[in-house]
This record gives C-alpha cells, sequence and structure tokens, in this order.
C-alpha cells in the first residue's frame, strides 16, 4: 500500500491541492478558482464557509477521486492559506461573518491610528518587532468591536484562514508560529507567545489559538470532518502555516540568506535570516517554520490582482476570444508588452491600487500612471505595469541590503514566473538574479512536505532540496541599467510627491 501526503493551499483567488510521495513525486494536483468579496473601497474579504472550508473539502475529495488512491493510504495532511486574516467564530466553530483579509483590505486605517496614539508607534515596534499596518490583525479586530459589537461579543475565538480549516478537520484551534507573529501586536516575538500589551481592550489571550511549531501535529481528522472531505477518521493534520511560508518552503527557502519571491495575486517576499536584529519599520519579522529560525517579511498589496484588472478592463475583445478558445489574453498581453523597449518610453506606474503594505506602510496610496503621452498604446500600459512592480521589488532588495540582511540568492515562484517579460524585468531592475524552481506547485507542494516532516515521514526541512530539481537562473542585463536607473529615481520620488493628494482623495471616499 502506497504512502501519500496531502496537501492543500488556499489562496485569494485560487485554491490548489497536491497529493505526493514522502519522496517528492506528484501523483495528482487540482485546483478551484473562487472570487473576492469586495463591499466597499477598501474592503476585501472571502466567505470562509464555502471558500476556505468548502475548497478544502472539494479538493479533498478530487485529488482522492483523481489519483484513485484509498482514503487510508493518505498519511498525514498540511494546510496553508491567505493571512494574516480576521476571522470570528464562535464555540461550535462557525463563521459569524466573513474572513477579512490581510493587507489588502485597508479598511482599518483609522483603527491603525487610534492604536499609535494610545500606546506609540516606538512602543508597539520595540515589543512587537512590527509597526501596525493595513496587514496588522490587531486593528481589524478593534474594528470589529467599533462597527459590529453582536459579533465581537459572540466570538469565542478570532483566527486566520488555516486555523479555521485545521479547527474543521480535527476540533483543536491552533496556530503557527510564523502566523502568530503576523497577527500583531498580538504576539511577543522574544518571549514566543500572545501578549495582550497591546490588546486587552479588544481582545483576550483565551480568544486566541494555541501556538505550536508549523511542523509538528495539530490533531486528528474527526468522524465529521471525514464524511466531507474523505480522509480516513483519525489521519494526523500538521499545523500549517500562512501561504507565502510553505511556497518559500516548497522550493527550498531554509537557510539564512535565502529569499523567496512569490509572484502571486500580491508580491510577497519571505527572508530567511539568523539575526533576529535584523529589523525594520518598513518590513514586518517573525519566526520561521521551524524552531530557532527567524526571518523578515515583505509584501506589495497587488501585483497578480493588478496584472487581473488590467486584463480585465483594457482587454475584454480578448477576454472574449479566449472564451471561444482562441487566445489566451494574457499571453497575447505579454507579447505587446515584449515589443515595447524597456523603461515603457518613460512611463512610470505606482502599483498603489489597493494602498501599499511594504515599504511605506500606507493603506491610502493610490495607483499612478506618469508620463502618458499620445504614442503610448495598451502595450506600453501593460509594460509599465509591470516594470512598476519591478521598481517595487528594488526598493525591498535595496531595503534589506542597508539592514543587513542581505540576500544572497532570490528564489522566485507563483504563477507570474511564467510572465517572462515581468520576470526579466524584476531582474534588470533590482539587479538581483532569480532563480526558478522546475516544480512550481506552489504552497500546497510545502504544505505536503511539513505534512510528512510532522509524521517523520520526511526527515527534516533540509530534505526540500530532494524534492525539487535545478533551477533556471534568470540573470540581470546590466546594460538596461542607465535606462532604468533614472526611472527608478522618478518611481522613488513619485510617492512622496502625490502622497498628500492620494490621501485627499482617500478621505473624500475614493
Amino acid at each position: 500500500m502506497r504512502q501519500l501526503l496531502l496537501g492543500i493551499d488556499i489562496g485569494t483567488y485560487e485554491s490548489k491541492g497536491v497529493l505526493t510521495t514522502p519522496n517528492g513525486e506528484v501523483v495528482a494536483q487540482a485546483s478551484l478558482p473562487h472570487e473576492l468579496v469586495l463591499p466597499k473601497v477598501g474592503w476585501v474579504e472571502h466567505d470562509a464557509e464555502q471558500t476556505w472550508w468548502g475548497d478544502f473539502c472539494k479538493l479533498s475529495l478530487q485529488l482522492i477521486e483523481k489519483a484513485d488512491v484509498k482514503n487510508r493510504e493518505i498519511k498525514a495532511v498540511g494546510i496553508s492559506a491567505i493571512g494574516p486574516d480576521v476571522l470570528p467564530i464562535d464555540e461550535n466553530l462557525k463563521p459569524l461573518r466573513m474572513g477579512i483579509l490581510y493587507g489588502v483590505d485597508t479598511r482599518a486605517y483609522k483603527e491603525i491610528d487610534e492604536l499609535n496614539e494610545k500606546f506609540g508607534v516606538a512602543n508597539i515596534y520595540e515589543r512587537a518587532a512590527n509597526c501596525l499596518s493595513a496587514q496588522s490583525v490587531g486593528p481589524k479586530i478593534l474594528w470589529i468591536k467599533k462597527n459590529e459589537p453582536d459579533v465581537h461579543k459572540k466570538a469565542r475565538w478570532f483566527v486566520h484562514a488555516s486555523t479555521f480549516i485545521v479547527a474543521r478537520l480535527t476540533g483543536k484551534v491552533v496556530i503557527d508560529h510564523l502566523s502568530a507573529g503576523c497577527s500583531v501586536p498580538l504576539y511577543n516575538p522574544e518571549k514566543k507567545c500572545w501578549s495582550d500589551e497591546f490588546s486587552s481592550d479588544y481582545i483576550s489571550i483565551e480568544q486566541l489559538p494555541e501556538i505550536i511549531w508549523s511542523g509538528e501535529v495539530a490533531g486528528y481528522v474527526t468522524d465529521e470532518a471525514s464524511k466531507l472531505t474523505g480522509l480516513t477518521p483519525g489521519t494526523p493534520v500538521a499545523v500549517g502555516t500562512i501561504d507565502a511560508a510553505a511556497e518559500a518552503l516548497s522550493v527550498g527557502v531554509t537557510k539564512p540568506g535565502e529569499m523567496m519571491m512569490m509572484y502571486g495575486s500580491t508580491i510577497f517576499m519571505i527572508q530567511v535570516t539568523d539575526n533576529e536584529s535584523a529589523r525594520d519599520k518598513r518590513l514586518w519579522a517573525s519566526p520561521y517554520l521551524f524552531k530557532d529560525t527567524w526571518c523578515l517579511l515583505a509584501g506589495m498589496s497587488t501585483s497578480g490582482s493588478l496584472t487581473r484588472w488590467f486584463r480585465d478592463n483594457f482587454s475584454k475583445e480578448l477576454l472574449g476570444l479566449e472564451e471561444l478558445g482562441k487566445v489566451s489574453a494574457y499571453s497575447i498581453l505579454v507579447e505587446e508588452a515584449e515589443k515595447i523597449p524597456p523603461g515603457s518610453d518613460g512611463l512610470v506606474v505606482l502599483p498603489y491600487f489597493s494602498g501599499e503594505r511594504t515599504p511605506i506602510m500606507d493603506p491610502m496610496a493610490k495607483g499612478v500612471f506618469f508620463g502618458l503621452n499620445l504614442m503610448h498604446t495598451r502595450g506600453h500600459l501593460f509594460r509599465a505595469v509591470l516594470e512598476g512592480m519591478a521598481y517595487g521589488v528594488r526598493q525591498h532588495v535595496e531595503l534589506f541590503s542597508k539592514i543587513g540582511a542581505k540576500p544572497k540568492v532570490i528564489k522566485s515562484v507563483g504563477g507570474g514566473t511564467k510572465n517572462q517579460v515581468w520576470l526579466q524585468a524584476t531582474s534588470d531592475i533590482s539587479g538581483v538574479p532569480q532563480e526558478v524552481a522546475p516544480f512550481t506547485f506552489g504552497a500546497s507542494y510545502g504544505d505536503a512536505f511539513l505534512a510528512g516532516i510532522a509524521i517523520g515521514l520526511v526527515p527534516g526541512p533540509e530534505s526540500i532540496r530532494e524534492w525539487q530539481g535545478t533551477s533556471k537562473i534568470v540573470s540581470a542585463n546590466s546594460a538596461l541599467k542607465n535606462v532604468y536607473e533614472p526611472l527608478f529615481e522618478i518611481y522613488s520620488s513619485l510617492y512622496d510627491t502625490t502622497k498628500s493628494f492620494m490621501h485627499e482623495l482617500h478621505q473624500l471616499g475614493n
């Protein structure tokens, strides 16, 4: 009888699952698209019952059927999901409202200001290793208390997506240290535990999950969950983590100096370091996936979601042809961008179409197309969007280097790596070569690996290198430095120049 590992990841627009052997061979994979819920400007939500738990159940059943396996052959389950999120649930593990997503949801900007004024920016940063931002969990829980008091009163726990799924599978409400560390300002990184120093007015520690490490067993599939997922009752379930961390692990980011850059709905970066003092207010920091590891994290609010917005709004005729099976809209846009010279003939884009997380930490930031003229075409605009995100990556690389955490290697993952214009522009503008792993199954592949670690079928973190083969190298074209350097200077100044107008627009409800 085979021994198999199940990994499932719940993403922003899509959920993915994979079945592997203990040596990383993929037996089956599946995916399900889903939609965001956008009730108001700045609000970004998921239906936790239908999207998070529903997708997990559907993928589990699909993979078992697709691979034609006996459910008892699945020896462990690993889970990751978008995060950090805020979902209040009752004592029966039922959602009390929609799940509020990570930093793309910017509703709690007033609560950020309120907590900063009450406790002090420097004090929060010193104790939590992070400043408050749209990514932070605490301000969003405070928002619920102020705006939805009945929901707040009924909440037994406040959880992330991965915690919710594990709870529905096992009945255990747990979270990994990395996800807890991202739950700013509720976690004390020095003591590796929850702290109510900045949160006692809006949440108690008893309403937060138990914290354990990602590669440990959280619990076992219950009889009820078995009926919905097809998994055997008693199957071990790993604690899991945030999707970006699982994706980093999937391509071998385990050692200090290794950075993962995820081209997903957002760009997310994780750099493993052995220096816990390498911190900056413009970045996030937390424990990594395993004991005695630390990492720096950064995230841009829009990347794949921005290219999707561009496709949906500026290439409707291509979408029509795509529905008929004649073309791929993205492929045509990439072809158009390839014909445009590097630098997009002077067009610069600030990709702040849903505010921005690191490094500016400004939920009121706005997207900008700067330098438009009558010669510019759709291809110019699309290439400029890709280059704008690459300028943002360069800002981060420079910041990591400045604080003593210069990446030795960047391992790039995610759907965006299939866009060669975007990939090459990122290396050309940042000056850093990228490694693209041969297997791009994503976070679900890392989830299966964590499941194997949890039950001892996989020896340890370094074994992931045996799961992956030789990476593709994308080198920087140094000849383009003179093209991109002045445009990067404009990009870097453009936000400061327009910031006050962005904030005025936001206050006007735009």
